[in-house]
């Protein structure tokens, strides 16, 4: 695989002594591959699953519709979503011996949570399911261990969430859709529809995203030819940091701390002023405004009530005085603003917001292993030496 920076290519075969490389930190803006998952074009604030608009596939489509697009490349046909959707079901159902072990993969991580959790069920769902290295399988193959850890990730993030709180997991249900079935298995009972189709919208328009940093670390790990399992707990080891997956929850806790409508300008300013980040503001792509966060807060406006007002008018002061404050720069909502609005009114525990992103990221991190499974070259980029200059008398003991 070849790194592309400015253009032009950065081929740095291993081991070579090379010039220093003009590649920006953290990789900003490096093209490191192709691919036809889709793409985020953060200065038109637009971003797409394949050909097709991600904000219109979760205001029109299903989840299971999406993920078949993500995993097959195109959207299925009534027949086609009802024997997908029957497939992906029967796969909820945990192996015998992972089902037993999260008692105590629960009691073990009960401060960290869920979502660190998941990196040791996941392991031994691998495991227990005899997942081998995708460099071994065919496509068909890959496919069905994707789908298999796809449809476990809900099942196990909501049994180690219960039983972190002393609850009995529930059993999946086959006769629910993705959004429904997740929200019953973590409150043990049917949520209203008008939920579980803002909780779908939601989970729609967080599948994938671009190359962000844990779609970067599966596709790297995939390119060892290591299993799908594998590839997936690193991916969740990314997003467990607050500068990735960690911020809807983070978002509220901003309103909260706000408290009244009176506060809000003294608060930001003072936030602004010191060089704090304000969460749920700015993004590294978008240069308007997040279109994910156009659609949630949409969704939020339709529930209505004293916490949709606030966050509006939280959003607007914010806007208002960083264009004051920094002026020149977009810095609008993003996706963590009102995704944690809209998960608190439709009643879920704020230690599960990072782990319902992780529900809908599991799918386009699998579509992403899937792709990166077909090339062979191992992802290996160089790095800049700059400590002491080289070589010098090893001292004497």
């Amino acid at each position: 695989m070849s790194i592309t920076a400015h253009s032009a290519p950065l081929d740095v075969p291993r081991g070579a002594h090379s010039a220093p490389l003009d590649v920006p930190r953290g990789l900003a803006g490096v093209v490191v591959t192709d691919t036809a998952l889709g793409d985020v074009r953060g200065r038109e604030g637009f971003y797409h699953y394949r050909q097709y608009s991600a904000v219109e596939l979760a205001q029109n489509r299903s989840f299971e519709d999406v993920w078949h697009l993500m995993f097959h490349g195109e959207l299925p046909d009534a027949d086609r979503r009802a024997a997908f959707t029957a497939r992906t079901a029967a796969l909820r159902r945990l192996p015998d011996g992972v089902r037993d072990a999260l008692p105590g993969i629960a009691r073990t991580g009960s401060v960290s949570g869920p979502l660190a959790g998941l990196r040791t069920a996941l392991s031994l769902l691998g495991a227990a399911r005899g997942f081998r290295p995708v460099y071994d399988l065919d496509s068909q193959q890959r496919r069905e261990d994707a789908l298999a850890a796809c449809a476990a990730v809900p099942t196990l993030l909501t049994a180690l969430h219960r039983l972190g709180r002393g609850l009995k997991p529930v059993d999946p249900r086959d006769d629910l859709p993705y959004a429904a079935n997740y929200l019953y298995m973590l409150t043990g009972s049917e949520a209203e529809p008008k939920q579980v189709r803002a909780i779908e919208s939601y989970l729609i328009s967080t599948v994938d995203h671009g190359f962000n940093a844990s779609t970067f670390t599966a596709r790297v790990v995939a390119s060892t030819g290591a299993d799908v399992a594998a590839s997936l707990v690193a991916a969740v080891g990314a997003l467990s940091g607050p500068l990735h997956g960690g911020a809807p929850s983070r978002a509220l806790d901003t309103l909260d701390a706000i408290g009244t409508a009176d506060r809000i300008e003294a608060w930001i300013r003072e936030r602004v002023l010191s060089g704090d980040r304000i969460m749920g503001f700015g993004h590294p792509v978008y240069r308007t405004e997040d279109p994910r966060s156009r659609l949630l807060r949409g969704i939020a406006e339709n529930f209505g009530g004293p916490l949709v007002t606030f966050a509006v008018e939280v959003e607007k002061q914010v806007e208002a005085i960083l264009a004051e404050l920094k002026p020149g720069r977009e810095l609008h909502t993003n996706v963590e603003f009102y995704a944690g609005v809209v998960m608190e009114l439709c009643g879920l525990p704020r230690e599960m917001f990072t782990p319902t992103f992780c529900a809908a990221r599991v799918v386009g991190w699998s579509a992403n292993i899937l792709e990166q499974a077909e090339d062979s070259k191992i992802i290996r980029p160089a790095a800049r030496y700059v400590g002491p200059p080289p070589p010098q008398p090893v001292p004497a003991p």
